[in-house]
């Protein structure tokens, strides 16, 4: 059977640990970083904030995900965890562009930074947002919602690594254009991670087919079942955190255990794809009207 591998509780706690944890650590980063005029502290300090500001949102989305359905919301509200890093990813993508202009700014005179409280406090940077990450690594492949906050926490321990190591340059070198050239370096970083996330969140916003399942195999599978005659307007598109829904109408002029038939298919969808929401629609007609559509270049 396909498994969830955690509770919305535990997601609530760790979003809540994470997120608070975060926030002091960018509070002492940013203070150290306006003391110090060091954008390579400042610039890690924004970034952090950003992940604050989407951790944030990944806290609020994991407890709205927990109300129950309603009349009007009858999935309840899980789709809030796949909003979220679509706010998520967008904010990492402006602080990027902050970040990355006012590198550029400071190219052309870089000021004299005291390369020690920089190496200390991101050093401290790099145990605060691995141990983060450890709280949110359970099911963050399957959850959108979670892998946008892992993904943020792990950015934020190599930004921290490239402060450390732009403060040794900068302390046993002299090289004060170090400190720019790690805001910018940030800014590609972010940058990247940012689009990939964008890209997921905006897919499944979208109800895309999620990446990890192929939607003509679901099609040839359903095709094969036993008394089936053809497959209509299967559609298939996640829920939220671990959860994905399918509807198919499929074409069985058999007229057998019906009710046996789709509990069947029932727990082989969610044992093979991950489809835990399955809603079959059993037609008895050799051919039905939707065959015409069907024939159409796009997939129902």
């Amino acid at each position: 059977m396909h498994s969830h591998s955690h509770s919305p509780g535990s997601s609530t706690r760790a979003f809540a640990a994470v997120t608070l944890i975060n926030l002091a650590y960018t509070a002492l980063e940013a203070g150290y970083g306006f003391a110090t005029n060091s954008l390579a502290l400042l610039s890690d300090a924004l970034h952090n904030l950003g992940d604050v500001l989407g951790l944030g949102l990944a806290w609020g989305a994991a407890v709205i995900a927990k109300r129950p359905p309603t009349e009007r919301h009858t999935y309840g509200y899980r789709r809030a965890t796949l909003l979220s890093p679509l706010a998520n990813a967008l904010l990492l993508v402006a602080f990027a562009g902050a970040l990355s202009w006012e590198a550029v700014r400071r190219f052309s005179a870089p000021p004299q930074i005291p390369a020690m409280p920089v190496v200390v406090v991101a050093a401290i940077g790099i145990a605060v947002n691995l141990g983060a990450a450890w709280f949110v690594r359970d099911g963050h492949a399957q959850d959108l919602n979670r892998r946008g906050a892992f993904l943020h926490l792990v950015a934020d321990a190599a930004v921290s690594l490239a402060a450390v190591l732009a403060g040794i340059g900068m302390l046993t070198l002299g090289w004060s254009w170090l400190d720019p050239l790690t805001a910018l370096l940030v800014g590609a970083v972010v940058a990247v991670g940012a689009f990939g996330l964008l890209r997921d969140a905006f897919n499944a916003a979208m109800d895309a087919v999620p990446r990890d399942i192929d939607h003509a195999e679901v099609s040839a599978f359903l095709a094969a079942q036993a008394g089936v005659t053809a497959v209509h307007h299967l559609h298939i598109w996640s829920l939220g955190a671990g959860e994905i829904a399918m509807t198919a109408h499929l074409v069985r002029p058999d007229d057998g255990d019906q009710d046996g038939f789709i509990d069947r298919l029932n727990h082989a969808l969610d044992h093979r794809f991950g489809i835990n929401h399955p809603t079959l629609q059993i037609e008895h007609g050799k051919a039905c009207e939707h065959d015409l559509h069907d024939r159409a270049p796009h997939a129902h």
